[in-house]
C-alpha cells in the first residue's frame, strides 16, 4: 500500500499527535520540511551576530562597493531576504506535499454584492450620482 492510500484511510480523530514522531508518512514529510526550515532561519538570523562576536575583525571591515560593514549588510539586508526566501520555499515544498498525498485547496467563491438603485440615499443624506 502506497503513502497515499494509507494517509486516506486514517482517521485523524483517533490518531495520536506527536510533533516529535509523527504517525503518518503526510506528517513526517511536513515535519521534516518545518525542521529544515527552522534549521535555515536559525542560521540566517544567528549567523551573522555569532560570526561578529567570534571574527569582529572579519565582519567590521567596510564593503568595498557599499561602504557598509559586512556584519549591518547581512543582518539589515540578508535577514529579511532570507525570510522572504523562506516563506517562499515554505509555500512551495507543502504544495508538493499536499500535490503528492491528493490534498486539494479549495478557494472560496466570494459571495454576490447588492446592486444600489439610482435614486438610493448615500450615507450623508445626498443622493449618489
Amino acid at each position: 500500500m502506497s503513502d497515499v492510500e494509507r494517509e486516506r484511510q486514517i482517521d485523524y480523530l483517533d490518531v495520536e499527535i506527536n510533533l516529535l514522531s509523527p504517525a503518518t508518512p503526510f506528517m513526517r514529510d511536513h515535519l521534516r520540511v518545518i525542521w529544515t526550515g527552522f534549521a535555515i532561519w536559525v542560521f540566517t538570523t544567528f549567523g551573522p551576530i555569532t560570526l561578529t562576536r567570534i571574527a569582529p575583525d572579519l565582519m567590521t571591515t567596510q564593503m568595498p562597493v557599499l561602504g557598509f560593514p559586512i556584519h549591518y549588510f547581512s543582518i539589515a539586508i540578508g535577514g529579511p531576504t532570507a525570510a522572504l526566501l523562506l516563506a517562499v520555499w515554505y509555500a512551495r515544498k507543502r504544495d508538493q506535499i499536499d500535490e503528492k498525498y491528493g490534498i486539494e485547496q479549495h478557494v472560496a467563491e466570494p459571495e454576490p454584492t447588492e446592486t444600489v438603485a439610482e435614486d438610493a440615499t448615500a450615507t450623508d443624506g445626498g443622493v449618489t450620482e
